[in-house]
Order: structure tokens, then sequence, then C-alpha cells
């Protein structure tokens, strides 16, 4: 269901009803909230530009309901709701102790550092708050001090942590801008679940990780990621005590991302890095004690996992273990061995050292691991492979993770908030509530406040081949960039493959000349976040991507007002994530096409679309340029998606349309 600027229309799942009830835990009553955001609301001293948006108030309203009540919600927020401030109000002011969820680092760095003491100064109420990564983020000082002879490569990086170390009291590398995140550096001086010392670690009295962990059990309010969330609850799962601190409410947000995360961390997962870390580890560990039958096993089991890389196919991507294990089968056999006859040696050598009692442990694992992925007798799950340029992974993906989601969800004492701009077909929530085990929750739809019919449209070219076609990438982007000469705005075109980006830019090298000046922007030239830089900067400019360009991108103004997306993004059914989900539904006797690769698809793709309009003040054209929206019978479903933005098939609608938009503009 829709709640529209007029006020909250309820819409439910299953047959039992939501209705509204009285917020008792507060000291003031729920219309509070609604004046909160109304015209003299705090927050216009504290954020410029702030506008009262009723969706705004109401979903504010329903989270302290849920919170209250320790309920569960699902809310679907249009770009410009201002979700973020929506569910942070009612959480500060509840009382009761809060975990909040987003889908990356760089979000909650956002979340923390900024909304949140925003919000915090215009309620005027102390509260205390921490934020939390996983131990990967932290440095570790005690493996710092174990680097003595770095490569050349990470020479000047190792010297701006050894300075930083000094001057941090977080331990947060994401305040060590100087080096990059994916500097080779910081495995070497972060840790892991797995290496990690603990209590027996000689640095553990000044450990970062430890009082970050110390500082969220003491918090009111903490903010978390997906990831950690996710491990958090795993652990819950296989019966070890968390390390989260027990929440009274639980606030989800990007909550779209969560379903295909609980499929990664509920299953199993064994690499040829996670292989050859260990291996290192434990040469360093056994220097000290040279014996000739250990080094011997040892050597042993780096000529294994070297034998499973050859072995294993050379077409990258990801591959069902039942078509390739015939062709890897000695090899795993030989590494399942080499890693119990190194095991076994480590474990003979006694309490020798913390070291080796951590790496005994890491191989006990993986053997346990091994055996899983290998038997064909395990639990119900499917099994494939990962093949990458210089490693491999095998995985044990589960069919479906909604039981899980749901026995750790439905405890009957935490409220649980999921929210997203994208969780809905239409007003259709079951996609993901099926996803999530979710059956018979609330769900909430707040349309964007923006004038999506008035400064959007999207534009069907009509004549296209289909996508299978090999010309599909050349002719997309000889009706697209005609729209270059229509506007003085910049073009993102979104690619639903690395193999359509590659064909995109090789045209663009032959086809100079319809850029007219503009800077082309190509995904893989550069970091992500310099893209993007560019591109704001430039102002006219021209992107190429995919993937990570699909969600979570913010260009404001003129900067963009045209995205052209290739395809309808369906995920390939012989992707084995993608099999593992459609064989559950098949069995359950669903139709796997209807209940999710077109949710799935018409989900992604208006998180592609949602790209365009991100100020009030936006306008552009979403150029769909798959012939299947309007050749197939499914095809409305993804202009559902995009409602209430009008479409078109006509080029000379498209110029008239941005020519007033840009007439308005100069005016203004």
């Amino acid at each position: 269901m829709a709640v529209e600027e007029g006020g909250p229309k309820t819409g439910f799942w299953g047959k039992k009803r939501w209705a509204s009830v009285p917020v008792t835990v507060y000291s003031f009553a729920v219309t509070d909230l609604t004046e909160f955001f109304g015209s003299n609301s705090p927050l216009r001293d504290h954020l410029p530009g702030f506008q009262p948006r009723a969706g705004q108030a109401w979903m504010a309203e329903a989270v302290a309901e849920a919170i209250a009540h320790s309920g569960r919600l699902v809310v679907e927020a249009g770009t410009g709701t201002g979700k973020t401030f929506a569910y942070l109000l009612p959480a500060l002011l509840s009382g009761r102790k809060t975990i909040i969820s987003t889908g990356t680092k760089a979000l909650q760095d956002q979340l923390y550092h900024r909304d949140l003491p925003l919000v915090c100064k215009a309620v005027g109420r102390p509260v205390t708050t921490a934020l939390l990564k996983g131990r990967a983020n932290y440095l570790c000082l005690h493996r710092l001090d174990q680097v003595t002879e770095p490569a050349a490569s990470v020479a000047d990086d190792l010297n701006e942590v050894h300075e930083w170390r000094y001057r941090t009291t977080s331990g947060d590398k994401a305040e060590l801008t100087d080096v990059p995140e994916d500097s080779p550096v910081w495995p070497l001086v972060t840790s892991t679940a797995d290496n990690c010392l603990g209590q027996k670690c000689p640095e553990y009295a000044k450990c970062h990780v430890a009082k970050a962990r110390k500082a969220a059990q003491e918090a009111d309010l903490v903010v978390v990621n997906h990831h950690l969330l996710l491990a958090d609850l795993a652990m819950k799962e296989e019966g070890f005590v968390e390390f989260l601190p027990g929440a009274e409410a639980v606030i989800i947000d990007e909550a779209h991302q969560i379903p295909d995360l609980a499929v990664q961390f509920f299953g199993v997962a064994l690499g040829s890095r996670e292989l050859e870390r260990v291996l290192d580890d434990l040469r360093t560990a056994t220097l000290p004690y040279s014996q000739a039958e250990l080094n011997r096993r040892v050597d042993k089991f780096q000529t294994a996992i070297r034998a499973l890389r050859a072995d294993a196919p050379r077409k990258e991507g990801r591959h069902e273990l039942g078509a390739v294990i015939h062709d890897i089968r000695e090899a795993l056999d030989a590494l399942s061995h080499a890693v119990h006859d190194v095991q076994v040696a480590v474990a003979d050598m006694g309490d020798a050292s913390v070291e080796l009692e951590k790496i005994h442990d890491q191989l006990v694992g993986i053997g346990e691991r091994l055996g899983i992925l290998t038997s064909e007798d395990s639990w119900d799950g499917l099994r494939w492979l990962e093949i990458n340029p210089r490693s491999l992974r095998l995985h044990l993906t589960p069919l479906d993770v909604s039981s899980k989601l749901n026995g750790l969800i439905d405890n009957g004492f935490q409220a649980w908030i999921f929210t997203s701009a994208t969780l809905a077909v239409g007003d259709d929530f079951s996609h993901f509530g099926a996803r999530m085990g979710l059956a018979g929750v609330p769900g909430l739809t707040f349309p964007s406040p923006y004038r999506v019919a008035e400064n959007g449209l999207i534009f069907l070219p009509p004549g296209l081949p289909q996508p299978s076609d090999p010309g599909h990438t050349d002719a997309m982007l000889a009706v697209v960039t005609p729209l270059l000469d229509m506007t003085a705005g910049g073009m993102f075109c979104l690619f639903t493959s690395h193999r359509a980006l590659d064909n995109a830019k090789q045209w663009f090298r032959t086809h100079k000349s319809v850029l007219s000046g503009r800077k082309l922007l190509v995904q893989g030239d550069a970091p992500r976040d310099d893209l993007l830089r560019r591109f704001r900067q430039s102002g006219n400019a021209v992107l190429l991507g995919t993937g990570s360009f699909w969600e979570g991108v913010d260009v404001r103004g003129p900067a963009l007002s045209v995205v052209a997306i290739d395809k309808l993004p369906f995920a390939s059914p012989a992707d084995p994530l993608m099999m593992a989900r459609l064989e559950f539904i098949r069995r359950e006797g669903g139709n796997g096409f209807m209940e999710h690769q077109l949710p799935t698809a018409a989900l992604a793709l208006k998180q592609g679309a949602g790209r365009l309009l991100r100020d009030d003040h936006d306008y552009g054209v979403v150029v769909l340029c798959d012939p299947r929206i309007t050749g197939k019978r499914y095809g409305s479903k993804f202009l559902q998606a995009l409602a209430p933005m009008p479409s078109t098939a006509s080029l000379s609608e498209v110029a008239a349309f941005l020519a007033g938009h840009e007439r308005k503009g100069r005016v203004a």
C-alpha cells in the first residue's frame, strides 16, 4: 500500500490487520513526531534547506509504534522521503537499546558522523552512541609489530600506519585516508577471527577491537553494517554468544540487500586465498621449531593448494560443482589429506605458542568445511565453484534462509524495522517478505515527495534488437547518444554485464564525435569515488558503469539528466545463486520466474533508474533499451515499478521534455 501526502493508509500481508495504537513509552504524544518534522521543526536550525515532508512524519510515527510494541515493520521510502531521520528520531526518543544497520561501511560512517549528531542536536537529549565495524577495519597493534621486513610495495603505506598508530584513538582504518582502503598493507596490520589471539594477545589491553565492542555494549544506540549484523546472527544460529549488544530494537536500512547477503552468511565457503593465508601464518609460526617432518607436510599442503588451482576450470565465473567435480576430485582429496596431516603435526607440538594454537583451530575448521563442501550427503544446498583470475572459492549455498531469518527475527522481545527505497513491486511486498520469512508483517510505502511524474520521463526507443543479439550494445548507443544534443547535462549508461560495458567502451572509441567534447568516464579506469567526483565536477560527462553504479550513487543537479539502461537486469538462470533459489521455489510448487526472477529484476531496475532524480529540482530521462518491456506481457511490471513516471516511444517528445525543463532552469 502507499502512503500519500494526505496521510497514511494501512496495507497488510496475510490476514492480520495492523492499526494505529497509542504510543506509551514516550513522555510526549505521538503527534509530537509530526510537529518535529513540521514547519517549525528544530531541524531548521541544523539542516540548511530543511523542508517539511508529510511522508517523513508518518514514517516516524509508524517506526515509533513498532519500537514501542516490539513489533515488526517494513517501510519502502522513496528518494527524498528523509527515511534516515524518520527512523533516527523515534529510535533516539524511545529510550530503548537500538542497533541500526546500513548497507555499506561508507553509509555507516555517514550515518554515525553526520546524520546522528545532527538529530541529537535537534532533539537536545544526550544519547550514548557507538560505531562498530568488523575486526578487519581496526588496526591490530600486535600484527603491526610483527611486520619487520615489509615488501617494497607496502613500505610507504606501512610508514603511514606506524605514524598513525600514535594519533588514533579508535584504530578505525577509515581515519587514515592517505592509505587506500584496498592497500595490501591492511591485511598485514589487521586481524581476522581466525588469527586474533584474543585475551592472550600481548597488546590486548590496548586492543581497538575490544575497546569498540566494549563501547557498543555500553551504548544506547549502535551503528553497524549488514556484514557485521549477519555475522552476529550467524553466530547466534550456531549457538555462540553474540558480540553485538542485546538490543530491544533493530533498524535495517538498505534492507533490500539482506536476503542475498544472508544466503552467503548461512552457507559454507572455503577459498584458496584463505588457505594461502593460513599457510603463510603456519610457516611464520613454525619457523622457530624447524622440523623436517613438519616442513615436509607444510610443503605438501602448499602443493595441494596449487594442484587444486591448476585442475580447476580456466573459465572465470561460477560453475555448479557437480559439473566440474570429476576434474578436481583428486586435488580435493589430496588437499583434505594434506590439511589433516598438518593439523596432526601442529597438534603434536602441544601449546608451543598461542599462534600455533590458533592455527590448529583454523586447520580443524578448514577440514570440517572441506568435508561438508565435498560430501554429497551433507545438508541441503547448492554446491558451486567460483573462479577468479588468481583464486578460487568453493561454496555450499542454502536453497532458502527465510525460516532461519524468521526464527532469529520473530523472538517477541525485539522490534525489527526494515526500510529501503526498493522493497516493493508497485505496492506488493510479497517478494521481500517471502525471502525474509516475514509473512503477516505490515508493509508501508511512502512515495518520493519529488515531482516524479513532472520531472521524469521514460524513453522506450522503438526498433531495438533483442538483448541476446550481438549488436544490441551498438544499437543501444546509436539511439541513446542523440540525447546528448538535447541536454547540457551528463549521462549515465548502466550495463547489466562487463561484456556489454567493454563493448560500449570500444564503441565510443570509434564514435568519439558523438561526445562533442564531453568527458568519457569508464568503470575500471579509476576508483569508483574518483569517477563520480570527476563526473560531478565536469557537469556534462558520460559515464559507463555496471554493478556498483546501479545503487548508492547520488548525483544531484544538472550534472546528470539522462540514465540509459541497456537491458532488464535479469540474473542469469545459470548463476548458482539464482539456481538455488529457483530450485527451492520449484520444490515448493511455485513459479520461479514470476515469484523470483521477475520481481528481483524489477527491483534492480528501480535501483538503477533511481540514480536520476535525487533532488526536488532534478529532472531527466530514463532510457530503457530492452524491447521486452513492450514486447512481453510481463513488461508492464517494470513500468509499474517506476510509476508514476510516464513513458514515451517518441524521440520528439523526449526532446521537447528536456528543452522545456532546461528552459525553466535558465529562467530560474
